[in-house]
């Protein structure tokens, strides 16, 4: 276990950003004074507010690739590449990590091998109220052994969870094709499938004070399209069209669900070329989730 106020050799931070600057600054203003003092990667999306100058005149030991267009969540990936921490804590440029948190994942997962990712509780600024989803992973119904340290999930929160290098970068990352919004769930289940597990963990906590410069309806378009596109690429024939239906009859009837609709069957033939179903035991957790997920007042765009 890392000392309080040594840096810890176990985790390094990942933020993504585009077009944030004072959003993403206070964000490493946080992180540069956590106890644990992880390594910070800033991959800057291609902003054009002058984002990655101003990493780099405030915060020079901050590590800064600047990748020159917006490549969404793929830019996580060049961020774990230029880590050699045996473990990542993935925040995004509205996200930040509560003193103390990174180290008892890193402990976590010392103690758990067979762990892939951690999974805070997130708390919303600036009422610090627990985000909608939490319900959803404290109860989570996924079978799991029992010295797992919290409930099991089925996926990561990727601004609020700490992932094992090796099994992230085992698992491909983020695909490129899915590029932002609900990205998550294709490489978590990847991991499920290959035999990983997630979990929730209570203690950890990050803070999330969501942007006002959201694009909420392309984000909604691209999370309605990546939904259908990973429940065709990895469920079984029968449960990729129950999912289908439940999506279509949750989403509201506008322009930007049938763009994303219009989106997901414009790749069908690279999901049927890509087409891998989880193994049963991935898909039983999977169809415990239905009822659970319905429910979430943290899904009601993409049911």
């Amino acid at each position: 276990m890392s000392r309080p106020g040594r840096p810890d050799p176990r985790v390094g931070a990942v933020v993504i950003t585009r077009d944030r600057r004072g959003e993403l600054l206070g964000v490493l203003e946080r992180l540069t004074a956590l106890p644990e003092r992880p390594p910070i990667v800033v991959v800057d999306n291609g902003s054009r507010d002058g984002s990655a100058d101003a990493v780099a005149a405030s915060f020079p030991d901050a590590a800064l690739l600047r990748a020159g267009a917006n490549l969404g969540a793929v830019g996580r990936n060049l961020g774990a590449e230029a880590l050699d921490t045996p473990y990542i804590a993935f925040c995004d440029d509205d996200t930040w990590w509560e003193p103390g948190s990174l180290a008892l994942a890193a402990d976590l997962l010392d103690a758990h091998p067979d762990a892939a990712s951690l999974t805070a509780r997130i708390l919303v600024e600036p009422s610090l109220r627990e985000d909608p989803i939490t319900p959803e992973l404290r109860d989570s119904p996924v079978p799991a052994p029992a010295h797992l340290p919290g409930p099991a999930l089925l996926s990561i929160l990727a601004g609020a969870s700490v992932l094992r290098a090796s099994a992230f970068r085992d698992a491909g990352g983020f695909h490129e094709r899915l590029w932002l919004g609900g990205e998550e769930e294709l490489l978590s289940l990847d991991l499920a499938a290959a035999g990983w597990w997630m979990c929730w963990i209570e203690e950890m906590r990050v803070h999330h004070a969501p942007s006002r410069a959201r694009d909420s309806r392309a984000r909604r378009r691209l999370g309605i399209r990546n939904t259908l596109w990973t429940a065709w690429l990895r469920r079984p024939a029968g449960a990729a069209l129950r999912r289908t239906v439940r999506v279509l009859a949750s989403v509201p009837g506008d322009a930007a669900s049938a763009a994303a609709v219009a989106e997901a069957l414009a790749g069908l033939p690279w999901v049927l070329g890509e087409r891998r179903p989880v193994p049963p035991r991935v898909e039983e957790g999977l169809r415990l989730l239905e009822a659970p997920q319905g429910r979430s007042a943290a899904r009601r765009y993409i049911g």
